[in-house]
């Protein structure tokens, strides 16, 4: 038990080792009395000390491991702390206080959160119980072996009792700890000391006048009344079993089992000796660690070690032995049984913990868990919650098709209900994904993850529904997370390459600039576009990197092409336009990089342009315009990249450091035929005319055809770029381009 009083916290001692003291002295307080140790309390205290240490060094080791704990329940068990009293004391003082007495770090620099803190105490409990409940149990099997070497030396002992003296039989056999009985080889019960008499609840003439075949229980194992029936035939001379008993009363007591035979002068099987340990309390002592280690703790629903092991069970195909004549031999055959995995997320679970708090959140997961252990009722169905706000359901049958979907569908009605909280009604919604298939088929790893892929595409879908597992859709997932995870060595490994793609003037031709387009040559899937990686790599933080590099290397292609250009090699581009993503605008070394690029490589700010999209740049407030003022001071062209697709309001254009529009190939798509579509010529017109206003020159991308060229020159389009003029290639093609514009 946890001690009543709670020590005042303004009287706690600063110093660490003194506050681990304190624990050490409430955790001895609390299960001293249950010990059965010869130690003092102040020399248990002691003892504990170091176990207390261990505990707290744990809690925050940088790379956390429960061992430790594990370790600390063993030494309970061997100073004779087996009182299931002792157990409960330390996992409510391990709960109460370790965190508040340990939780404070030698080195501020490694301090944990609370969360964190209180997540690690949780664990390094779980890890204290198995660790005292294997050692009870290595303990339990050590007195199992005493009391087969007692049943020999028992046998022995009978064995001269009956042919030597009947006294002496008689001290041994009443004086036993441990219940004995003696039957003959048919089975009746000849004699029971009072121990085992007082065992079965019964008086001895009640025990004395039972067949040992009248003691059939359920749940019986198959291989004992097998091995009984050897022994009774002189096929073994002993055996040992858990077995339970019915009591006169109807209870069950559960025993660990060790029958002898004892045969006579001649060495024929004569009686039968059983000697019996009662291990009720410790089996449901067992049973409740077991409990414990497989149940959620929040919840009560089973968790993720019990659901896998269902799940296991329902990926194995059962083994069925079919009849074949007698004297043949029969095998078993593995029969394919279906199964149904629902996995479920709840929808914006996160803000319920951020607005309410985390006892809120603990509340809605009680009863969500609460509302699925109703949906989950027919035979071979089952809920279990995985952790955080992430449950699955699983069915099992012939009609898994239809079963799953029917559960899917009966969560989401449960769901719909809205929760109470603090006076607030919550409605709860959650995204699905099923995995449905025959055992043999999947591992148990597989099939969770083809469900998280699945469940997340329906959370991508709008959540609040569910969706069927797709072979390709979870394969193009996988690839997805492939790259992602070779996004960092992929730079270091010089895997990526610019290409270009060339900006000309409408008015003559010529070529004004180029764009780079950085690609991925990646070893397995080819040369990849910017569209499959460009998004994984603002997801990792590696776009930081990765466009730096970009930089980099167009500055330096630009400064090439402006040597070549003086040197009269050819009429090539001057200016280089370089694409930044929104997360790189948020780097506060944006402008200190761009300035270091251009100075190192020499290439003036005017011959640099920097794309940023239209939606980057809606509602930016002024700390985020900060940067690209500073650059566009410098002289470095910022030009608003897909205008037209954001929805922004055109009156921000004043505010915006922006000197190029590039009108996005939307807007420019019905002027590829004769006539071109009046609607996109105004549309053009009116952004061209409001650009110039502004001072601002315009791009338009995605020019394909001379007709449409021609319709943007009209319209008083400054640049273009697009498949008409030249695809993205290495900067040599550019060179073709110039000479054929000088000439």
């Amino acid at each position: 038990m946890i001690p009543a009083e709670v020590p005042d916290e303004a009287a706690e001692p600063d110093g660490l080792e003194d506050r681990l003291r304190r624990f050490a002295t409430i955790w001895s307080r609390a299960i001293f009395p249950a010990t059965a140790t010869s130690l003092t309390r102040p020399e248990f205290e002691q003892h504990l000390l170091p176990l207390a240490r261990r505990l707290r060094d744990a809690l925050h080791d940088k790379i956390f491991d429960a061992a430790p704990a594990h370790g600390v329940g063993a030494a309970l068990v061997a100073v004779h702390c087996t009182d299931p009293e002792t157990l409960a004391g330390s996992l409510g003082v391990v709960d109460a206080y370790l965190v508040l007495y340990c939780g404070a770090s030698a080195d501020p620099a490694d301090e944990l959160a609370a969360e964190e803190l209180r997540a690690r105490c949780a664990r390094l409990q779980h890890a204290l119980a198995a660790g005292f409940a294997l050692a009870l149990r290595e303990r339990t099997l050590t007195e199992q072996e005493a009391i087969a070497r007692s049943a020999l030396t028992a046998r022995g002992v009978a064995e001269d009792a009956l042919h030597a003296t009947e006294a002496r039989f008689r001290a041994v056999f009443e004086g036993a700890a441990i219940g004995i009985g003696i039957a003959d080889l048919d089975g009746h019960v000849l004699e029971v000391n009072n121990t085992l008499t007082q065992m079965l609840g019964g008086l001895e003439h009640h025990v004395r006048s039972r067949n040992v075949s009248e003691w059939v229980h359920p749940d019986d194992g198959p291989q004992v009344w097998r091995m009984h029936g050897e022994l009774v035939r002189g096929e073994r001379e002993s055996f040992r079993t858990e077995k339970p008993f019915f009591r006169n009363d109807g209870t069950v007591l559960w025993t660990n089992l060790t029958v002898s035979l004892l045969r006579d002068v001649d060495g024929e099987p004569q009686y039968q000796l059983a000697l019996l340990e009662d291990t009720t309390e410790r089996r449901l002592l067992n049973l409740r660690l077991r409990y414990e280690a497989t149940h959620d703790a929040l919840t009560g629903l089973p968790n993720r070690t019990l659901f896998f092991e269902r799940l296991e069970k329902a990926l194995t195909p059962a083994r069925e032995t079919p009849k074949e004549p007698v004297g043949e031999t029969v095998k078993a055959t593995p029969t394919p049984t279906r199964f149904g995995l629902c996995y479920l997320d709840l929808d914006g679970f996160k803000a319920i913990n951020d607005s309410l708090g985390h006892s809120a959140g603990d509340r809605m997961l009680v009863e969500v868990a609460d509302r699925l252990q109703s949906c989950a009722t027919a035979p071979g169905e089952m809920v279990a919650r995985l952790g955080g706000d992430e449950f699955v359901a699983l069915t099992t049958g012939p009609d898994s098709v239809r079963e799953v979907n029917d559960l899917a569908s009966r969560i989401l009605g449960a769901l719909a209900t809205p929760i109470s909280l603090d006076g607030r009604e919550f409605t709860v919604r959650g995204s699905i994904g099923i995995v449905e298939g025959e055992s043999g088929e999947f591992t148990a790893a597989e099939v969770l993850r083809s469900a998280d892929i699945t469940m997340y595409r329906a959370k991508s879908a709008g959540g609040n529904r569910f969706e069927h597992a797709d072979a390709e859709a979870d394969a193009r997932a996988i690839t997805r997370h492939g790259l992602t995870t070779a996004l960092p060595t992929a730079l270091e490994r010089g895997e990526f390459f610019i290409e270009y793609q060339p900006l000309v003037h409408l008015a003559d031709g010529k070529v004004h600039g180029a764009e780079a387009l950085v690609r991925w040559r990646h070893p397995t899937h080819g040369v990849l576009s910017p569209d499959r990686f460009i998004p994984l790599a603002e997801h990792t933080g590696l776009i930081v990197p990765l466009g730096r590099w970009v930089l980099e290397q167009s500055v330096r292609q630009a400064r090439a092409w402006q040597e070549e250009l003086a040197a009269g090699a050819f009429a090539g581009p001057v200016r280089i336009n370089v694409n930044l993503s929104p997360a790189q605008l948020h780097h506060p070394g944006l402008v200190a990089d761009t300035v270091e690029v251009l100075e190192r490589v020499g290439l003036a700010p005017g011959s640099l342009c920097l794309e940023v999209t239209e939606s980057a740049l809606i509602g930016a407030d002024e700390d985020l315009l900060k940067p690209l003022r500073q650059l566009a001071e410098m002289g470095v062209d910022i030009a608003l990249d897909d205008f037209g697709t954001g929805y922004s309001n055109l009156a921000n254009l004043r505010r915006l450091p922006v000197s190029v529009l590039k009108l996005d190939r939307s807007f420019t798509q019905g002027m590829q035929q004769h006539p071109a579509d009046a609607v996109d010529i105004k549309i053009v017109e009116g952004i061209v005319s409001l650009a110039h206003s502004l001072e601002l020159t315009v791009t338009v991308e995605g020019v394909e055809t001379g007709t449409q060229a021609d319709h943007l020159r009209r319209l008083g389009c400054d640049t273009a770029q697009g498949w008409y003029y030249a695809r993205p290639g290495p900067p040599e093609m550019l060179h073709t381009l110039s000479l054929a514009d000088a000439v």
